[in-house]
């Protein structure tokens, strides 16, 4: 069996048993890969021919125009010949490092074929990154080419001068790069210089950093393209599906759920370009395209909610929800809405989804789901050791390395940080950092990152469970929990909350919100203080709790007063 029926063996696998999740994970196997290149070995035996649509990029042209493009699997394909052939003769080699900075345009689809049939590694990056950004990643990840477009030459321009520039949108302008459009002057097929072991190098990515400096995570030919089969199994994509993905390139959950999983299964990936996201226009995308599947982090569905649903999109058929815990008040508000229920999952940067609520399984709420095919997790101690796999149980979750074959989707490990990567892979496990919960039934439920989760009195307080119990207060459209010191109880819990439109922050919300929760949570979990502010996050979404709670010692330490800080023992009695 060569390598494209070994892959094709364990896709299969997991679309035929799309609704049986027992035989799934009990079942599946990992293809065994020696020498794999996805975009050759797949992508292009999946395109030939093919004339389905592979790419629907929805953009707006400006006064609320929206134009369409769409590629077939059979263009794509070619295009992404000619763009390899192209880069190759500028000079971007096997193993090159290349930077792509590029927003939801055609063109970034092209690039990530063509850099992986030329065997070169690809650098993922946000185009919100800022000049100073840039150039640390580009020191940091040796990077040698760049592929961007206009709107990034200030960005671009303090990069060393050996750094190579291919601009999109160069036709007619000076750049002092090269012009990515020339590409399409190439031969259409492609020949490669050589075979892609399964085990090269092919994605540098830096993490969104929300507790500490990005890292550098290292993936090879397969641990992304075939370890996101089990992506595709969580968010329950077919062939012919349209899937669209609701996120910002740069980060994993694009190639998640923009490229990998729906190609691994014959789908259309849907994107839509757009200025700043709007909800009444992601709705009305949804029913005109047609969607049948949608994937959206947590902070796109409480946007979507702040408005009206309507009616379900007719094509719809399966939700999806990552990148940060989702609340269960979320989950019941959409499918009161619209009959669908929100399946959550679990993955990071260093892997591709871990845990999830498949079809066919029974979505709890609240909970992550239970272990995707390919997948064997383990809960560990305070020590480090693994605790019972069985029954309920509460530590941080770690994926075991030890199986035959090694889980495919964890990466290799990280770049630049050899103390950091054994510290993460030791005993046979990737260490996640992440504390979760787990019932009798096998079904986990997320804490917090291990440097979130804190003690207040004695007792373990999980940010996650108090924010969503503020969600349910329909004044609430984020929170975020951070312990703030405190002389007897080492540490109470404190909500940064952010209110709806129209709601005003004042002295009588505070009063609510209290009330509200006292009703909700036990003494020990009460949230002592409310603070009405923005959140600060990522630049990928993600609240930074780190940042918040250094803002909240520092305040403490200095005793500082906060005019919409609210304490609880104001409001007694």
């Amino acid at each position: 069996m060569n390598a494209t029926e070994e892959f094709v063996r364990a896709r299969d696998f997991l679309l035929a048993h799309r609704l049986d999740y027992a035989r799934a994970h009990a079942e599946f196997r990992w293809p065994r890969l020696e020498e794999f290149n996805w975009a050759l070995d797949w992508f292009d035996v999946l395109a030939q021919g093919n004339q389905q649509t592979a790419l629907w990029v929805v953009s707006e042209q400006g006064g609320g125009i929206q134009h369409d493009t769409r590629l077939t699997f059979a263009a794509l394909s070619e295009r992404s010949a000619q763009l390899a052939n192209y880069l190759r003769r500028i000079g971007i080699g096997r193993g090159d490092r290349v930077l792509v900075m590029l927003p939801n345009v055609p063109q970034l689809w092209e690039a990530v074929l063509a850099l992986m049939k030329l065997g070169a590694v690809l650098a993922p990056a946000t185009t919100l990154l800022t000049a100073a950004d840039l150039k640390t990643r580009v020191v940091r990840g040796e990077i040698r080419h760049l592929i961007t477009d206009l709107a990034s030459q200030e960005a671009v321009a303090e990069l060393p001068a050996h750094v190579t520039r291919i601009f999109v949108g160069a036709a007619g302008h000076k750049t002092g790069g090269f012009d990515f459009a020339a590409g399409y002057s190439e031969p259409p097929v492609f020949v490669p210089d050589g075979p892609t072991r399964a085990s090269d190098p092919w994605l540098l990515y830096f993490t969104s950093g929300t507790t500490a400096q990005p890292k550098l995570v290292l993936h090879t030919h397969q641990s992304y393209p075939v370890g996101h089969l089990s992506t595709m199994y969580w968010l329950g994509i077919q062939p012919g599906d349209l899937h669209y993905n609701i996120s910002s390139p740069g980060w994993a959950k694009h190639a998640w759920s923009s490229v990998f999983a729906p190609w691994n299964a014959g789908a259309t990936t849907v994107s839509h370009q757009y200025a700043r996201f709007n909800a009444a226009e992601t709705l009305a995308l949804l029913r005109r395209v047609g969607v049948t599947t949608l994937c959206a982090p947590p902070t796109v569905w409480r946007l979507l909610l702040l408005g009206e649903l309507g009616a379900r999109p007719p094509a719809l058929r399966e939700l999806g929800s990552a990148g940060e815990p989702l609340n269960p008040e979320v989950i019941e508000r959409v499918r009161a809405a619209w009959g669908l229920t929100i399946r959550d999952g679990f993955g990071q940067t260093e892997t591709t989804a871990v845990i999830g609520n498949s079809p066919g399984q029974e979505v709890r709420l609240g909970s992550m789901g239970r272990p995707l095919p390919g997948y064997r997790v383990v809960l560990l101690g305070p020590d480090g050791a693994r605790l019972a796999e069985t029954g309920p149980a509460e530590g941080e979750l770690a994926v075991v390395l030890s199986t035959e074959p090694r889980p495919l989707g964890v990466m290799v490990g990280y770049q630049d940080d050899a103390e950091r990567t054994a510290a993460a892979m030791a005993d046979g496990c990737y260490r996640t950092g992440d504390e979760a919960r787990r019932d009798s039934d096998g079904y986990y439920y997320y804490v917090g990152r291990g440097d979130d989760v804190f003690k207040s009195s004695d007792y373990r307080i999980s940010p996650f469970e108090l924010e969503s119990a503020l969600l349910e207060h329909p004044v609430v459209a984020e929170a975020a929990v951070v312990p703030s010191p405190d002389p007897v109880r080492l540490a109470i819990p404190k909500a940064f909350v952010v209110l709806r439109p129209g709601v005003v922050a004042e002295r009588e919300t505070a009063a609510e919100l209290f009330a509200f929760l006292r009703k909700r949570l036990a003494p020990y979990l009460r949230i002592r203080r409310i603070e009405f502010a923005e959140l600060p996050k990522t630049i990928s979404g993600k609240i930074r709790r780190v940042a918040l709670r250094q803002l909240e010692a520092e305040r403490v330490a200095a005793g500082e007063h906060i005019p919409l800080d609210y304490r609880i023992e104001d409001f007694s009695g």
